[in-house]
């Protein structure tokens, strides 16, 4: 066990308080092609950076640095090549190769190797669906296993723990509810008397707190399946020293980003729809209070996402155009939510809040204190302009370290944020309910409110003619 790297649970990595970018510069680091600015790591080549990552008998790279490099490396080289590089200069270096290995120096080597292929199966797991990393991985651990047996086991730990994780994942992925799109703009013919088939949110939950709940359940569901390499891989260019080939933005592998924009959106749409559904003034208010309310208990619970999709879809014109139905609302609580949700300043209350959260969240006792579910668009909006904003590589063809540890600073707080625990009990009816809910298109959600409230002007007068000729078919 002499001379293994301490670990560290996964999450103590990304914590932005464990997070320190100063990487201890030695003496050979400068001469090795990697350039420091106050204890700080700020450019290098690829080489180098490659170089940096690989423990050796007596060198272990740091916590911080080794999920910078590896989140980042995936835009100028593929994983698989990665790890086939690193392989290679191991077998190099540790002269692997030799018909008599050295035991005792492999025996300092191999837990560091170790070490090392196992945090990055455990923080990019979605790297390990390829054949060829597993590859590169057995092959590694089988030239180093001749010198010790508790290398098998190791590796056996290691791949199964790999296995499981793949396994949640990808069950989770079909697990979750396959959401539906908006079916219903039919509904709108039933608004004088709504079939029996057609339920409302409020029959299904009428305690906001426990909707609150059950939304923050959805969201970290969802959250779960996020890799932090979708972040990256979201903003995959040409690398302009590879001029050959893409890196690999073929197979853009964001497809759990994505749908937890679409569930953003269903959301709002969901919002909109139980809004506008009520034949009667008074019930419709009624609605609106309630989504008052449970946004309230959102922003209480540190769940940014879903009080944003509730307030937007407050905000849909179909929704704020009912001017009779908002005049039965006490409306003060809604205008503090805006407030706080208020894109000014580039969303400072907001941002307020967040850090508020955040901080809450580090030093939080219970899973109930730690949750933080950040507005969801805006981080990829903040991670697009920081990619946007500066070069991967500078001038010399040297890579961009700095822009690369702000990079990992964010996607690692949002890493820490995804790992909590819900700790409220799950609701599978009301779940089920705000998957599953008929929700209106926009043209649904227009004729739905012309029909609760008549058009106001000449231009919603024709709207509303095309709209009920097209949708229910009538002149």
């Amino acid at each position: 066990q002499e001379g293994m790297p301490q670990t560290l649970s996964s999450t103590s990595m990304f914590t932005p308080c464990g997070f320190s970018p100063h990487l201890h510069t030695s003496k050979e680091d400068e001469q090795g092609g990697l350039i420091f600015q106050d204890g700080n790591l700020t450019s290098a080549s690829l080489d180098a950076l490659i170089q940096h990552l690989i423990p050796t008998t007596d060198y272990y790279p740091e916590k911080a640095y080794i999920f910078t490099f590896l989140l980042s490396s995936r835009l100028f080289i593929e994983p698989h090549e990665l790890l086939s590089r690193v392989c290679h200069k191991c077998i190099e270096q540790q002269r692997l190769d030799d018909p008599v290995l050295d035991k005792a120096r492999i025996r300092k080597f191999g837990p560091k190797i170790l070490q090392l292929l196992t945090e990055w199966t455990e923080t990019f797991p979605y790297d390990f669906q390829e054949e060829r990393m597993i590859g590169h991985l057995k092959d590694m651990i089988h030239r180093i296993a001749p010198c010790d047996e508790a290398y098998w086991k190791k590796m056996n730990q290691l791949l199964q723990a790999l296995n499981q994780k793949l396994a949640t994942l990808s069950h989770g992925q079909e697990g979750i509810v396959k959401i539906s799109t908006a079916v219903s703009d039919k509904l709108v013919a039933f608004k004088t008397k709504p079939p029996s088939i057609q339920r409302e949110i409020l029959s299904v939950c009428s305690d906001p707190y426990t909707l609150a709940q059950q939304l923050t359940h959805v969201e970290l569901e969802r959250l779960s399946h996020i890799g932090p390499e979708e972040f990256v891989q979201a903003f995959v260019h040409k690398d302009p020293l590879d001029g050959t080939k893409t890196c690999f933005s073929e197979q853009k592998k964001t497809s759990n980003l994505e749908a937890y924009v679409k569930w953003f959106n269903r959301l709002c749409y969901l919002v909109a729809t139980e809004i506008c559904m009520p034949a009667k003034k008074k019930q419709r208010a009624q609605v609106i209070e309630f989504f008052i309310d449970v946004a309230r208990e959102c922003f209480n619970i540190g769940n940014f996402n879903s009080l944003m999709a509730i307030i937007s879809g407050m905000n849909m014109s179909p929704v704020s155009r009912l001017k009779k139905t908002w005049s039965k609302v006490k409306t003060a609580k809604f205008f503090i939510l805006e407030h706080q949700m208020d894109p000014t300043g580039n969303f400072y209350n907001y941002r307020t809040a967040l850090r508020g959260a955040a901080h809450r969240s580090l030093t939080a006792h219970s899973n109930r204190e730690k949750i933080v579910i950040p507005f969801f668009s805006l981080l990829i909006k903040d991670i697009y302009f920081l990619n946007e904003g500066c070069a991967n590589r500078l001038p010399n063809g040297h890579v961009n370290f700095e822009k690369f540890l702000e990079l990992a600073k964010q996607v690692g707080e949002f890493i820490t944020w995804k790992q909590v625990e819900c700790p409220f009990e799950q609701d599978p009816n009301i779940i089920h309910y705000l998957h599953t809910a008929p929700i209106f298109t926009e043209d649904g959600l227009y004729l739905a409110s012309y029909e609760s409230e008549s058009p106001e002007n000449q231009t919603e007068k024709d709207r509303w003619k095309s709209l009920r000729s097209t949708i229910l078919g009538k002149t």
